[in-house]
């Protein structure tokens, strides 16, 4: 019944030239009122139906048949063919990439001027300002401090930053997890077990050269770290002898008596706290001098030990910063830990 009055519905229109057989819009809508439901083709005629869906399941089988034997032969292909073929492009890119890379580089190099030519950037204005005006601009009577600490001080930051980078990577890598001197975790006790049975903490004559080397270790790195504007040394090679003397500290008596004076939050706050007043005080001096403003802070008398403006403090968050470095990565390659 619906589907002839649909039909007589949409014959009258067509009669009245209200529909156009061209007209795809006019085509559906003819179609969805005229053809019958589901429910009415099955009530109609029982058996046409169920063949007519038999055919459809057939044909949803083959296709699903022929898609997975598609997909099959395309994953066997991949596995034999596509995969060379794959090796053979990474080859012949990496090979591109290297060649692009060597002919970048001699280019480079050709374009060099001659070695000794008096126009070579080592024969330049640069080296000679640092020796002729570096006492008086920077007040560091070691030259090479003055260089690094007040010409060069924002590479010497990235240098610090880099350090710090690293050992917070190691960390990530290395340390065993979360734990707390009254419950530590199955891992850190496994280390635990391993760093005792390897490294004995009971050896009288490594603790008692620890006690007398220790102490004139530490000295004498905070020695090279405050003096270091005054001859040679300075925060690098400070904080390494500094970072020397922790690790002996902590091979002769252990990690027990070693983290009630230096531990993971110990690190974690003299080496952030080192950074950021380095970069607070050169950032303050980068914005006075680029605005060629008097920044306030005396060179003093070059050669006393309270001279060269900010060398001085500079060099002891460097110091600070690779010691801690160091004990922090002889920990964690040693043990996961501090």
């Amino acid at each position: 019944m619906k589907k002839n009055n649909g039909a007589s519905f949409w014959q009258k229109l067509r009669e009245l030239d209200q529909v156009s057989w061209d007209n795809p819009l006019d085509k559906q809508l003819c179609q969805a009122v005229g053809d019958e439901s589901e429910d009415e083709k099955r009530e109609s005629d029982p058996f046409d139906y169920a063949m007519h869906e038999a055919q459809l399941d057939e044909r949803r089988e083959r296709l699903y048949l022929e898609e997975r034997l598609q997909l099959g032969m395309l994953h066997a292909w991949s596995g034999r063919q596509g995969l060379r073929w794959l090796e053979i492009g990474y080859r012949v890119l990496s090979l591109l990439f290297c060649v692009a890379i060597i002919t970048f580089l001699m280019t480079t190099v050709l374009a060099l001027p001659p070695l000794g030519a008096e126009n070579n950037p080592t024969n330049n204005e640069v080296s000679q300002r640092y020796i002729e005006k570096g006492v008086a601009e920077t007040g560091s009577v070691n030259m090479v401090t003055g260089m690094i600490l007040d010409y060069r001080a924002f590479d010497t930051f990235g240098e610090s930053t880099v350090l710090f980078v690293a050992a917070c990577s190691v960390l990530l890598l290395l340390k065993l997890g979360e734990h707390t001197p009254d419950a530590p975790s199955l891992s850190m006790l496994e280390a635990e077990y391993d760093d005792r049975h390897h490294e004995p903490k009971n050896d009288a004559i490594l603790q008692m050269a620890a006690r007398i080397l220790v102490p004139v270790i530490l000295l004498y790195g905070i020695y090279i770290v405050l003096g270091g504007h005054l001859g040679p040394g300075g925060g690098f090679s400070g904080g390494a002898v500094m970072g020397a003397g922790l690790i002996l500290y902590l091979n002769a008596f252990g990690f027990e008596k070693t983290g009630r004076f230096f531990t993971y939050k110990t690190f974690r706050w003299v080496t952030f706290l080192s950074l950021m007043t380095y970069a607070g005080l050169k950032s303050y001096s980068f914005f006075m001098g680029a605005n060629h403003l008097n920044s306030g802070i005396s060179l003093g008398t070059p050669g006393a030990i309270l001279s060269s403006g900010l060398i001085l403090p500079l060099n002891i968050c460097v110091g600070l910063i690779v010691a801690c470095t160091m004990y922090a990565f002889y920990t964690l390659f040693r043990k996961g830990g501090m």
